[in-house]
């Protein structure tokens, strides 16, 4: 039985509720952890409302979860006006859980000694820690809040891309974390997010072990017959058309394992040498008979 299509966001929202919170206040725990441990004594600026807590403790002695409390909550406030409750209670949990996690182990510092002295390896481990962390966040439907509301918003009102607007956002305050701490820092930065970002997309779709495989070839019972009868898997025929002679064409589809692309590849090629590839990563591969 079909569901009906406006109760399916309600019903992907409390699927397994509980499980999802408890992964989140765990993730959320880890980020306030890589905080106080790494990012807090190091003076690392990555950018959003924990860079602004580093900047404004430098500055003026702030204590860091106050501040990182107070900005989600205006971020919060903001949202639930401007973007309507749906899109604002994925970020509710992180937005008071986080920075009472920052608060309650902020001393733990002062007990167990880590050695940030090689700051590369302080700045591989953030970005490790942190893709986790966030690609568990959002592979369970919740959100952290703080700056990336501000990036919704301008989307929403101003057409301006969450990518595009993120990136100038947390840009300004590396870059003023590296005014403050050294420029060196922003190469550090830089480092973290980076590796932030791959960690992210692995958590959020895992690591590939099936390719896609597109392509339009004139010996198409051949390579059917190669792909079925010798690989042993499936092919679909998609109606193609050419966008400059407006010629009808098939395009064949197959999903491989990895290990398989090879045969595949040179297999074809030996069939028709000018076959038309085109191959993508295929991270979940599921249904069909």
């Amino acid at each position: 039985m079909v569901p009906n299509i406006t109760n399916v966001l309600k019903t992907i929202s409390v699927k397994h509720l509980v499980r999802r919170v408890f992964i989140l206040c765990c993730s959320l725990f880890a980020s306030a952890l890589l905080f106080n441990f790494f990012q807090r004594s190091s003076h690392l600026v990555t950018g959003g409302t924990s860079g602004v807590a580093i900047i404004t403790e430098y500055l003026f002695g702030w204590d860091p979860s106050l501040v990182i409390l107070v900005i989600s909550c205006v971020f919060l406030v903001l949202s639930l006006f401007l973007l309507g409750w749906e899109a604002t209670g994925g970020a509710l949990i992180a937005t008071f859980v986080y920075p009472y996690f920052v608060n309650i182990t902020s001393h733990w510092p002062d007990v167990v000694f880590v050695d940030t002295t090689d700051m590369l390896l302080v700045s591989i481990i953030i970005g490790v820690v942190a893709g986790i962390t966030n690609g568990l966040t959002y592979k369970n439907g919740f959100n952290n809040g703080g700056f990336s509301i501000l990036s919704q918003i301008l989307y929403k009102y101003q057409r301006i891309s969450i990518s595009t607007s993120s990136f100038i956002i947390n840009m300004i305050i590396v870059l003023s974390g590296g005014f403050l701490f050294g420029w060196n820092m922003v190469m550090y930065a830089a480092i973290i997010l980076y590796i932030n970002s791959i960690v992210t997309d692995r958590v959020l779709i895992g690591i590939s072990k099936n390719k896609s495989v597109f392509m339009m070839t004139s010996k198409e019972k051949e390579v059917k017959d190669y792909i079925m009868n010798t690989l042993k898997h499936g092919t679909t025929e998609l109606e193609a058309e050419g966008g400059y002679r407006f010629q009808k064409k098939k395009l064949l589809m197959t999903v491989i394992p990895s290990k398989d692309y090879f045969k595949l590849k040179e297999g074809v090629r030996m069939i028709d040498k000018d076959v038309f590839f085109i191959v993508t990563d295929s991270y979940q591969v599921s249904g069909g008979k």
